[in-house]
């Protein structure tokens, strides 16, 4: 028996799925999640800050405290740890960088 290899390979349930959303996008229904979509880009959009943007008028509510007795800078990460946390005696490396 000839096979028809141009002839279609899905059933007739995919064929009606298929058709009847055809349908639906020519009838003009959109999806519902759609417009959602473009309207929570758009509103992200205007929170963002652009690199070198004037903060001249922003305050800082962070407290600097300096570096405790106890303490050393991790010369990898640069991060302040505690003594506890270098990973050799005399050297300024945390453990997790080594």
């Amino acid at each position: 028996m000839a096979t028809d290899y141009d002839a279609s390979r899905k059933s007739e349930d995919e064929q009606k799925e298929e058709s009847l959303e055809a349908r639906r996008l020519t009838s003009g229904e959109q999806d519902k999640t759609s417009g959602k979509v473009d309207e929570d880009e758009a509103e992200l959009a205007d929170t963002y800050e652009l690199p070198g943007a004037d903060l001249s008028h922003e305050t800082l509510s962070i407290e600097v405290t300096p570096m405790q007795a106890g303490e050393f800078t991790c010369t990898v990460c640069f991060l302040v740890q505690h003594e506890t946390r270098r990973s050799a005696p005399g050297v300024d490396v945390c453990n997790d960088c080594a």
